[in-house]
């Protein structure tokens, strides 16, 4: 699964590779965990591609409480298309979750010790993305959430985890916003190389921030 990331590069840059070119900027942060707002993309019919801020956990449209988001973070990429809670939003409203990272925690000696899994080559990516909006029937306010979508893990990954979120690479991002039928498994072949190296336990509490939490701790893995 994913379920911490960071994204502290430009958003301006960083959404203009994704072929959003007026963003507004977004605030660097290093600790982001679900019910958080984070950084997405999306194509709007009516107002075009937008960058944009999407409450993470989704919340489907028929839904009637909007804490099932709380469990909806991930959408596992192999049954994506048929779960209820993800079919509408797979076939019709995709997103991109800007990110520099994520994190794993990985099972050394008694107890787990934080990773901090990034591209190779250290430039920002995106996640594969879904979205939804969904209105308070009482109230009428409504709340737009998006979800990460995984995927089984890759030969480097699996010294981490057994998942993976999908990172759809530039190339891709109109195919998947588009929501092309053979773009989630174009984007799984086309997986960028990735590196990853321990940091301090302090990611573990979601209310620390800061950059001081990617400070390397130990040896560094690396893609070959």
């Amino acid at each position: 699964m994913c379920g911490r990331f960071a994204f502290y590069s430009p958003s301006e840059a960083t959404a203009a590779l994704f072929g959003v070119n007026d963003a507004l900027p977004v605030e660097a942060r290093y600790n982001i965990a679900p019910t958080q707002y984070v950084a997405a993309i999306r194509e709007d019919k009516d107002n075009g591609r937008q960058l944009l801020m999407l409450r993470w956990g989704l919340v489907p449209f028929w839904a009637k409480d909007p804490s099932i988001g709380n469990r909806m973070i991930n959408a596992r990429a192999e049954t994506v298309a048929e779960k209820p809670s993800f079919r509408a939003a797979y076939k019709q409203r995709r997103s991109l979750i800007l990110a520099d990272g994520f994190y794993e925690w990985r099972k050394e000696g008694d107890g787990k010790t934080p990773y901090f899994i990034s591209k190779a080559s250290g430039e920002p990516l995106a996640f594969a993305g879904l979205w939804e909006t969904w209105q308070n029937k009482d109230s009428g306010e409504t709340l737009q959430s998006t979800t990460i979508v995984t995927t089984a893990a890759n030969d480097f990954m699996q010294q981490l985890h057994l998942r993976m979120p999908v990172v759809v690479e530039p190339e891709l991002a109109d195919a998947w916003l588009q929501c092309a039928e053979q773009a989630l498994p174009a984007a799984i072949a086309a997986m960028p190389r990735m590196q990853a190296w321990p940091v301090s336990k302090a990611v573990n509490n979601a209310r620390n921030e800061g950059k001081q939490l990617l400070t390397q701790a130990g040896a560094s893995l690396r893609q070959e």
